[in-house]
């Protein structure tokens, strides 16, 4: 149970007008069913009208995988040779080659050189580059209910900047006063407990670092709950 923060994709140059009105179109669908990429996981059957929408809006678009630089199976080395490693821990029912075939384009999103749009608290139900916004619950006392509820509404690339910027405003201040500036530029998870303010003020340092990493270059965000099995959404939002 909880939330997972997605970067969205972004227009390829000189489609911006027809990806934001298949962007609203795809939206006005998904707020009355499953969205197309629930669809596409689930295996479930897509309507002509929605595999054209779907085959369109993925044409002109430009994924948050090539934003980060994450080399692809079958263009980069480094990419083939993570997948061999990963061939070796199979039951080896496919050849080598036959495995690398059939993930032929696909993206080693751990092996991207920006590392600033992979999150020290990433989802472990996402990709490697989604941010799970169930660790921001613990930060309320520090930037306060409204901006923790915040994370739960999906942004434009502008919003997701703003919102990124005033984050860092508040982690700012708090780690001036504190003494805690060092945490700004710090990856790894502080060596502290959970309810820490070290700890806390590395999250929302965290979270505000990798929404301005993608708003700045256009990315929106996408959020989706992960509901337990009761059907309700995280109680801490």
């Amino acid at each position: 149970m909880g939330l997972d923060m997605r970067p969205t994709g972004k227009s390829k140059p000189g489609f911006e007008e027809r990806y934001k009105e298949l962007s609203e179109i795809i939206q006005r669908k998904e707020k009355r069913g499953l969205s197309l990429a629930d669809k596409l996981n689930a295996r479930k059957k897509l309507s002509k009208e929605e595999l054209f929408l779907a085959l369109e809006w993925f044409r002109i678009q430009i994924k948050s995988y090539e934003t980060i630089q994450a080399p692809r199976v079958g263009r980069d080395k480094e990419a083939d040779n993570w997948l061999r490693q990963k061939y070796l821990e199979t039951d080896k029912q496919l050849s080598e080659t036959e495995f690398l075939r059939i993930h032929d384009g696909y993206y080693v999103i751990e092996l991207a050189k920006e590392k600033d749009g992979l999150p020290v608290y990433h989802s472990l139900k996402g990709d490697a580059n989604v941010f799970s916004g169930e660790f921001l619950k613990v930060c309320a006392d520090l930037i306060g209910q409204d901006l923790v509820r915040e994370a739960r509404e999906t942004k434009i690339a502008t919003e997701a900047l703003d919102y990124g910027r005033r984050l860092m405003k508040i982690a700012d201040k708090i780690a001036r006063e504190k003494k805690l500036l060092y945490l700004k530029d710090q990856r790894e998870q502080p060596e502290t407990n959970s309810e820490a303010l070290e700890s806390k003020l590395h999250i929302v340092f965290s979270l505000a670092r990798w929404l301005i990493f993608y708003g700045e270059r256009g990315h929106g965000v996408e959020v989706e709950f992960r509901i337990g099995k009761g059907g309700r959404e995280p109680p801490f939002f």
